[in-house]
């Protein structure tokens, strides 16, 4: 069979008025028809696409043999994570690409099954703490690189604990991926099966202020892995852009995902349902912004991007899904100018239409503007999803902490900073995808184990 099972998704029209999944998942049925198509490759090259190593067709083999019990113990060896990874890792990119059957039809869809075993499984804790060698090491971020790095160190024996700025464990999993693609329920599954193996996690404390990097040493850490992300709002430097009801994307995803504003007044976090909504980016957050404001209750959410559809590093997945729920999607177009009435608040973006010339130095077509083109879109809030730079706190805040000259935490090939014992992985470092930062953190954790054994 060259055509994979597509998973169920709910009809747009009424997921697109709540925060529930959108794929519902695989039955058992499609799960062995799906696994079934494996073809156990001599030369697995799926596992070369993946970021984190998986034994890919061994958890698949486990699934047609109908044992997703065997199939999440063969996913857990290399991913901290998998209910994470089947739903919002960008499998096309990776694994799913590095499929031979892609070369002839389609790919197996790994995701999908990952996603089947993960849930099939997700009531089988492990409640027995790992035995650990009483060497320390503490993890600055509880976002995907800092629980995969922090998850391996747990399995290798060391004394593991995460410091977390907020008030919830995740990071960017937790506070800049809607309920709909990621449900918190999940997420706290994943993160428990980590605490009940001996993982601790402290909340409420900014490491560079509540605790300096000095504080975590003369506590007795003896290496420091930092993962805080990126944090820090790209701004169009535009006239307008700080008139009211004009949100980063940050922000936006903040007050709806960590801080439930959609469910007010049962979370105290209100929020600005917006009418006439523009979005301005093309990337997974964008998608995430507009599919967002829409289950808010907007009349419109118009979607502006400056290169065409093509260029879109959002997953195709997530631009289909929100053209099905009604976003409207409006290419080759940037805004130049934020028009507020007379009380400051946004009521007009003024836009200009866009062509494509040579590339640039990421390799897509840089956009140019085409004269005279300008004309007007009403909004009554905007939200940019532009990117993020890295959070700097903690850098600014510890001497000898050196970053380059985008802000990004400057490391050697061992993930080390610049000062000994201390390395890093995740957006700080300029990661990519939850997958990608995941990968670090595993490679970080072999490399602060090779530290450890040389400076024992």
């Amino acid at each position: 069979m060259l055509h994979k099972i597509k998973m169920p998704e709910r009809d747009p029209q009424t997921r697109k008025r709540d925060f529930k999944q959108v794929n519902t998942g695989y039955t058992r049925d499609e799960m062995l028809a799906e696994a079934k198509r494996c073809l156990q490759c001599r030369k697995p090259m799926c596992i070369y696409g993946c970021p984190v190593e998986v034994n890919i067709p061994g958890f698949i083999k486990y699934l047609f043999q109908d044992n997703p019990k065997e199939a999440a113990k063969v996913l857990s060896l290399k991913n901290n994570l998998p209910a994470v990874c089947g739903r919002v890792c960008p499998q096309e990119n990776q694994c799913e690409r590095a499929c031979i059957l892609a070369k002839k039809g389609e790919s197996i869809s790994i995701g999908n099954l990952e996603r089947y075993a993960a849930d099939a499984t997700s009531k089988d804790y492990n409640n027995t703490p790992v035995e650990n060698n009483g060497i320390k090491i503490a993890i600055v971020g509880s976002g995907p690189a800092g629980l995969t790095c922090g998850g391996d160190l747990l399995k290798m024996g060391y004394d593991v604990t995460v410091y977390e700025s907020l008030h919830d464990a995740g990071g960017v999993l937790r506070y800049g991926i809607p309920e709909f693609r990621l449900p918190k329920d999940i997420l706290n599954i994943e993160i428990n099966k980590l605490k009940n193996i001996g993982m601790k996690i402290i909340l409420n404390t900014l490491i560079g202020r509540t605790k300096t990097v000095q504080n975590l040493f003369d506590d007795g850490y003896k290496a420091i892995f930092v993962a805080v992300g990126a944090g820090l709002p790209v701004f169009p430097k535009i006239a307008g852009e700080n008139l009211n009801h004009i949100y980063c994307s940050n922000e936006f995803l903040v007050r709806v995902n960590l801080m439930r504003s959609f469910d007010f007044p049962n979370y105290d976090t209100p929020i600005y349902k917006g009418k006439n909504v523009v979005v301005v980016g093309g990337g997974n957050t964008a998608m995430d912004s507009a599919r967002t404001a829409v289950r808010l209750g907007a009349d419109s959410v118009k979607l502006v991007y400056r290169r065409t559809e093509n260029e879109m590093p959002a997953r195709k997945e997530e631009q289909i899904h929100a053209k099905e729920e009604g976003v409207e999607f409006i290419s080759l177009t940037n805004p130049v100018k934020f028009i507020g009435d007379e009380r400051k608040f946004v009521k007009t973006v003024e836009c200009i239409k866009m062509e494509l010339g040579k590339p640039d130095e990421s390799g897509r077509q840089h956009p140019h503007e085409v004269t005279g083109s300008n004309y007007m879109i009403d909004a009554d809030m905007v939200i940019l999803a532009l990117g993020l730079h890295p959070n700097p706190i903690l850098s600014s805040l510890t001497n000898g902490l050196h970053s380059d000259s985008r802000g990004y935490l400057a490391i050697d090939e061992n993930y080390m900073t610049s000062i000994s014992g201390i390395f890093a992985g995740g957006d700080i470092i300029g990661g990519g995808t939850v997958i990608e930062a995941m990968g670090m953190g595993k490679k970080a954790a072999r490399a602060i184990v090779e530290y450890l054994k040389k400076t024992e």
